[in-house]
């Protein structure tokens, strides 16, 4: 690889400040960056200086790599810590911007930096899982992903040894990536990835269930797009035999959903929700829609928006108040987006509904559940088809979703409503029992419901 800048020139953007650092520390010490090396000792300045600087020139020239990284041995005092996070800037600011040499070269770092063990390691993994696209089959996501999985089986015992989760977070990532990847076929790279994934899958099942487990509720909905899979068949009979009502308890940690959500569209989705009054949101969505949805397979990540919108975007009682967009009209939307794609839609119901099926008081949040109590109930007026849609397609998630825990999922949701009134959230549960637009067998059944302790 032939020496030169690591980025994407770009003549319409403001410079990151992180790549302005990177670039003139290596101009100002590339003459320190070759052997013989000083013996003398940096002071702190220049030691985080000469950070910056190897980074660059390893992104920069792979001939040298070996030589820059000898260099940083030499130099480091605090684990890597200062090393790591200048990666995990790289990663989640300016990986867009990367040549695709120097994506290359970011993968060896990052490699190298689980061969020390350093500071701040699990953070650059998880980072650089955010990168891997939904509903993306180009050729760089395809070897982005290919990458990163074959890393967390070349490196499965140093990485259980230092920092177990991370492998929970590999798990979550490759689980939904192979429900998506398993919808395409005939592209060679991409059969070759799928077998990839199903390895690196079965293996955490097999050999390390009890961190599997740690997951939590949202691994039953991951496994169940999985089941045609023959390999999973056993791990999902083993797993409903014997792990599930445990599982179905366990709430899933809020960090696992923003693995499925890259960088830019966290920034987005938190500005609409935090800053965008409602009036002007139509030319906010459209733009959100255009950058990040555009696509023949691109719909499936409003799974994974849906689910981090409810679980992870909770906001203040201060915007609650205000006339900024709320959850609910947001994720309205996005239903009326996948409405040509029965799959998709019925998926993102079950991601917006998924905490209502096993809502406990003691342990979940009411603020997870609050999207689609609300969205339900502002529909009543003017677009009464949406919450009969939805309250069908709850009551008949009560009757279907596991019939062999039919009891427990009833009094999920039926704790779910009552919470919902008791917090405010609702004036009263008497605005979907008695509303004349619901569908009378819908609130005959939900009653019945409601009734039950």
């Amino acid at each position: 690889m032939e020496k030169g800048n690591p980025f994407v020139a770009s003549l319409h953007e403001v410079e990151n400040q992180l790549e302005l650092s990177l670039r003139q520390a290596f101009v100002s010490l590339e003459p320190k960056l070759q052997p013989p090396f000083s013996l003398d000792i940096p002071d702190q300045q220049e030691f985080l200086e000469l950070c910056r600087a190897i980074v660059y020139a390893v992104l920069c020239d792979s001939n040298h790599s070996k030589t820059h990284i000898k260099h940083l041995h030499a130099l480091v005092t605090d684990g890597y810590a200062f090393f790591t996070s200048l990666l995990v800037g790289v990663v989640v600011e300016l990986y867009g911007k990367l040549v695709d040499s120097a994506k290359v070269q970011l993968l060896w770092l990052t490699k190298e930096m689980i061969g020390v063990s350093s500071v701040g390691l699990e953070e650059l993994l998880v980072s650089l899982l955010r990168r891997i696209g939904s509903g993306d089959y180009g050729e760089q996501n395809v070897w982005l992903c290919s990458e990163l999985v074959s890393l967390f089986l070349d490196k499965w015992g140093c990485l259980l040894e230092d920092i177990p989760l991370v492998l929970t977070s590999a798990l979550y990532s490759f689980l939904r990536l192979l429900a998506d990847h398993c919808r395409v076929s005939g592209i060679p790279k991409l059969e070759h990835l799928k077998r990839l994934e199903i390895k690196f899958c079965v293996k955490m099942f097999k050999e390390q269930l009890h961190l599997s487990l740690k997951i939590g509720r949202d691994l039953v909905r991951l496994l169940q797009d999985l089941v045609h899979i023959s390999e999973f068949k056993d791990i999902w009979s083993d797993l409903v035999c014997s792990e599930v009502s445990q599982i179905y308890q366990l709430k899933t940690s809020s960090r696992y959903f923003l693995l499925r959500i890259t960088p830019e569209m966290e920034t987005q989705l938190r500005f609409l929700l935090g800053n965008v009054k409602l009036g002007s949101h139509k030319r906010h969505q459209m733009w959100f829609l255009k950058k990040f949805l555009l696509g023949p397979e691109k719909e499936t990540l409003l799974v994974d928006i849906v689910r981090f919108i409810c679980c992870v975007v909770h906001p203040t009682n201060e915007i609650i108040r205000s006339e900024i967009m709320p959850r609910w009209a947001l994720i309205g939307w996005f239903l009326e987006l996948c409405k040509q794609n029965p799959q998709v839609e019925q998926r993102v119901k079950l991601s917006l509904f998924y905490d209502w099926l096993f809502f406990d008081e003691k342990v979940d949040s009411i603020m997870n559940v609050e999207p689609a109590a609300l969205l339900m109930l502002w529909s009543i007026p003017q677009y009464p088809h949406i919450t009969n849609s939805l309250l069908e397609f709850l009551l008949r998630l009560v009757d279907s979703y596991d019939i062999t825990r039919r009891d427990m999922i009833m009094r999920g949701v039926a704790s779910a409503f009552r919470e919902i009134e008791r917090k405010g959230v609702v004036p009263s549960l008497d605005m979907f029992l008695s509303s004349p637009e619901i569908a009378a067998d819908l609130k005959k059944k939900l009653a019945n419901l409601l009734s039950c302790r």
